[in-house]
């Protein structure tokens, strides 16, 4: 495991070190473990995700936390998987009070589970909701469409 660690953070060193402008965007696990370990080393903007169940909402505001203390300079949330008015609102207030800025929220999508269970990435079915919704979320942090 700290193999797995040490190869993402002398990846991302490497990547960080070039003369221009590079994006990146690393999905790792759930949890704090990598940041611990110092993968978040030079990176600019944490995106937490927040799904409304109270143990990914406390894994959220821990990563924030930590994200913060890291010095990372911009932590913002995504609201993900959300079934409707209510789990918006519930995202939304645990958001608010934990003070961490929403830029996206992403409904949950049946087209999701179905591109999953046959093996197929979600973007292959552009008209989905959480795919249009993923789209508005990389238009609003600056990713070329």
């Amino acid at each position: 495991m700290c193999r797995a660690h040490a190869g993402v953070r002398h990846l991302l060193g490497g990547l960080l070190n070039e003369e221009e402008e590079v994006v990146v965007v690393v999905d790792m696990e759930a949890g704090l473990e990598h940041l611990s370990r110092g993968t978040g080393r030079g990176v600019d903007t944490l995106l937490v995700v927040l799904e409304p169940y109270y143990k990914a909402l406390e894994t959220a505001r821990r990563a924030t936390e930590l994200g913060r203390e890291l010095g990372i300079g911009r932590v913002l949330g995504i609201g993900n998987k959300l079934r409707g008015d209510e789990d918006r609102e519930a995202v939304r207030a645990y958001a608010a009070s934990h003070e961490i800025p929403l830029v996206g929220e992403i409904p949950f999508d049946e087209e999701v589970l179905r591109a999953d269970r046959a093996g197929r990435p979600p973007i292959d079915t552009p008209e989905a909701p959480a795919v249009q919704a993923i789209g508005a979320l990389a238009t609003a942090l600056g990713f070329p469409p």
